[in-house]
């Protein structure tokens, strides 16, 4: 039996990196924005309202520096559907890893590592497929 080399496409590994430095980008956006209002309001309502601002400017990366397209409105859509799905997922996650005990100022940042990955899957596809 021959083994054969994995081949693993150089496009996809630069889309992935792409990927990284915006979703970091996006990321210090949204802690920011959670950080600062953590101190006034509810955790959840905190995490959505830096998630929602976030995302504007992680569409417009997304588009024009991970897969070098056109920010359309049928992007759009599929990127907010992507979102939407990675949104229930993170909140879901933060909330079990507060109910573990995790301090609400850390508890994003494992949230970012977990979602990330199930994100990349989600808006490849709408920007390869769409």
């Amino acid at each position: 039996m021959r083994i054969e080399k994995l081949r693993i496409d150089r496009g996809i590994v630069v889309e992935a990196v792409r990927f990284g430095i915006v979703g970091l980008i996006a990321f210090v956006i949204h802690y920011a924005i959670y950080w600062v209002l953590l101190h006034w309001i509810n955790v959840n309502v905190a995490y959505s309202i830096g998630y929602a601002l976030s995302f504007v400017c992680n569409f417009f990366m997304t588009s024009y520096f991970t897969f070098k397209s056109e920010a359309t409105v049928k992007r759009g859509v599929g990127f907010g559907v992507a979102h939407l799905t990675n949104y229930l997922l993170s909140i879901g996650f933060l909330n079990i890893l507060l109910w573990l005990g995790i301090r609400a100022e850390v508890a994003p940042i494992p949230v970012f590592l977990i979602a990330g990955a199930i994100n990349f899957l989600l808006v490849r596809f709408v920007f390869k497929k769409i």
